[in-house]
C-alpha cells in the first residue's frame, strides 16, 4: 500500500519518527494495514513528507522493534501477522486512557493505568484456550496452596536473573493480588507486632494494617530512602519498604544505606523487613537495582512481587518470597489455605513465561513506556510554567509539584473542571504537614497526543 499521506505535526514536541511510528501503527490495530500488506519505501515516503530518510528509517525500526513489521531484504517492509495484538476498531479507541463518557472525566492521571491497547489480547485468549485443550482433569481441582510448582519455578527463576532474589519454588507463595498476601504476612509475623512504612508511602498498605486494628507508623524518606534514625527511634518490628522505586517519590535507595537498613533488621529475631517491589521492571536511565532481599544472608527480607503493571491488574497474580522461618509457619498453620488465583491462569501464565512471551512484552512496553514518559518531560517543560518534575527515572508516574500560588485541593478541582483528573500527594501520608502542591501524573494508558492534550488541558486549568 502506497501511503504518502500523512499529517506531521512540525511545530509538535513529538519527534516527527515518532508521529510517523504513531500513524502507522494505529492504521494496523485498527485494521486498515492487513498482515503482509507492503508499505512505501523510506525514499519514496521521506520525499513525500520532505524529511530524511533516517528519520522514516527510525520511526520503521521502532514497528520493527516492537513487532508491527517485518523487514524482508531487498524486498521492502511488511505488516506482520499480529497473533499478538488485537485489531482495535476505530470507535472504541476512547476506552484506552479515556473513562466512559457517562463520567466527569476525560482522562485519568492514575499511576496504577497501564496501556491496555498494547496487551496481547489474542495470544493470551489462545494461550488460555491450548490450556483448556491440553488440560486433563486434574486442573479443575484445588491445586497446592503456594500456587503451582511450575509456575513457581519460572518465577523463581525470573525474579533470580532479573533481580537477584533468592527464590528456590518452594518459598514462593502466589496469591490474587499483593492486598491478600498482605493479610496472609500479618497472621505469618502476628498483628502484635509494631508495624511501620514509608511516609510518603502506599496508601492501599496503609489502610489494610488500619483494617486490621493495626496502629501503623510513618516513617519519613529522605533522599536516600526510609530514615534510619527514625526507624530507630519508632521502635517497629516490621517496616514495608519500596526500596528500588520508591512509592511515590521515585527515591532509589542506594547501597549504604541498604546495608543499615539489614542491619537494624538483624539486631532483633522479632524485626522483618516487607520488600514490595512493586514497579521494578520499569526502569529508564542505568542499570537495574538489585533487590534488598538479594543482599540478604540473615532471613530477614520478605520480597514481594507482582504482574499487575508488568502485564495486568486484572488477572490477580502476585507472589512473596518467604524467609526459612516464615515458610515453616506458613507450611503447619496455613497450608490448608487454597491458593486464590484460579489454576487455568496459573497455567497460562506459566506457558507465556517459559515460552519467553513474557520477556518479549516487557520488551516491548519498556520502550513504550520510556517514549511515553520522555514526552511526558517534554510536555511539562514546554508548557507548565513554575512546576518541577520529581521522580523521572522508573515507575509509569512521576510527581508535579506545582507553584502557581494554588493548594492541592485547588489544583485537583481546577483539572477536574477541564475533565483531568489528578491524585494529590496527601493521600500518600499519614501525617501531612506538607505545604507544598504535588500531584501524581500517571501516564500509563494515555498515548502521545493524549499526553500532549492532557498537558494542554493543565496548562489551561492551572493558569501556568
Amino acid at each position: 500500500m502506497e501511503i504518502v499521506n500523512i499529517n506531521l505535526d512540525t511545530n509538535s514536541s513529538i519527534p516527527l519518527y515518532i508521529q510517523i511510528y504513531e500513524f502507522f501503527k494505529a492504521e494496523i490495530q485498527k485494521g486498515n494495514l492487513k498482515a503482509n500488506t507492503k508499505l512505501t519505501s523510506k525514499r519514496k515516503l521521506s520525499v513525500a513528507l520532505g524529511i530524511s530518510q533516517n528519520t522514516v528509517e527510525a520511526a520503521y525500526a521502532q514497528l520493527i522493534a516492537e513487532g508491527y513489521i517485518t523487514a524482508i531484504e531487498k524486498r521492502g517492509y511488511y505488516v506482520s501477522e499480529l497473533s499478538g495484538i488485537i485489531s482495535i476498531p476505530e470507535k472504541k479507541a476512547e476506552t484506552k486512557g479515556k473513562i466512559n463518557n457517562k463520567n466527569k472525566y476525560k482522562y485519568e492521571l492514575l499511576s496504577s493505568r497501564i496501556d491496555l491497547e498494547s496487551f496481547p489480547y489474542n495470544l493470551w485468549k489462545k494461550i488460555n484456550k491450548e490450556i483448556l485443550n491440553e488440560a486433563n482433569m486434574n486442573i479443575f481441582q484445588i491445586g497446592h496452596s503456594q500456587g503451582d510448582y511450575n509456575l513457581r519455578e519460572v518465577i523463581s527463576d525470573y525474579i533470580r536473573y532479573s533481580r537477584g532474589v533468592k527464590a528456590e519454588a518452594d518459598r514462593i507463595v502466589i496469591g490474587a493480588g499483593t492486598e491478600y498476601l498482605i493479610q496472609v504476612l500479618l497472621n505469618l509475623i502476628g498483628k502484635d507486632k509494631s508495624y511501620g512504612m514509608e511516609e510518603p508511602g502506599y496508601y492501599k498498605i496503609r489502610r489494610i494494617l488500619k483494617n486490621n486494628n493495626i496502629d501503623v507508623k510513618g516513617i519519613r524518606v529522605d533522599k536516600q530512602g526510609i530514615s534510619i534514625e527514625e526507624l530507630y527511634k519508632s521502635n517497629c518490628d516490621v517496616i514495608h519498604i519500596t526500596p528500588s522505586h520508591q512509592f511515590p517519590t521515585g527515591v532509589i535507595m542506594p547501597i549504604k544505606r541498604r546495608m543499615e537498613l539489614l542491619s537494624w533488621a538483624r539486631e532483633s529475631k522479632n524485626r522483618y523487613i516487607i520488600e514490595d517491589d512493586y514497579d521494578s521492571e520499569f526502569r529508564f536511565e542505568g542499570r537495574p537495582i538489585p533487590s534488598l532481599q538479594s543482599l540478604d544472608n540473615d532471613e530477614k527480607v520478605i520480597y514481594l512481587g507482582t504482574f499487575s503493571k508488568a502485564f495486568a491488574p486484572s488477572i490477580r497474580v502476585a507472589y512473596m518470597v518467604l524467609p526459612k522461618s516464615l515458610l515453616k509457619i506458613y507450611k503447619e498453620n496455613f497450608s490448608f489455605y487454597a491458593c486464590t488465583v484460579s489454576r487455568v491462569i496459573q497455567q497460562a501464565l506459566y506457558k507465556f513465561i517459559s515460552e519467553g512471551h513474557f520477556e518479549r512484552h516487557l520488551n516491548k512496553m519498556r520502550n513504550i513506556y520510556k517514549k511515553k514518559r520522555e514526552v511526558l518531560v517534554s510536555q511539562i517543560k514546554k508548557n507548565l510554567n513554575n512546576t518541577e518534575i520529581i521522580g523521572t527515572n522508573a515507575g509509569l508516574h512521576l510527581l508535579l509539584k506545582v507553584n502557581n500560588g494554588m493548594s492541592e485541593e485547588e489544583l485537583i478541582k481546577k483539572a477536574a473542571e477541564n475533565k483531568i483528573r489528578v491524585l494529590g500527594l496527601s493521600n500518600s501520608y499519614i501525617n501531612y504537614d506538607n505545604k507544598e502542591s504535588i500531584v501524581f501524573m500517571g501516564y500509563g494508558a494515555l498515548t502521545l497526543k493524549e499526553i500532549e492534550e492532557t498537558i494542554n488541558l493543565l496548562k489551561k486549568s492551572w493558569n501556568l
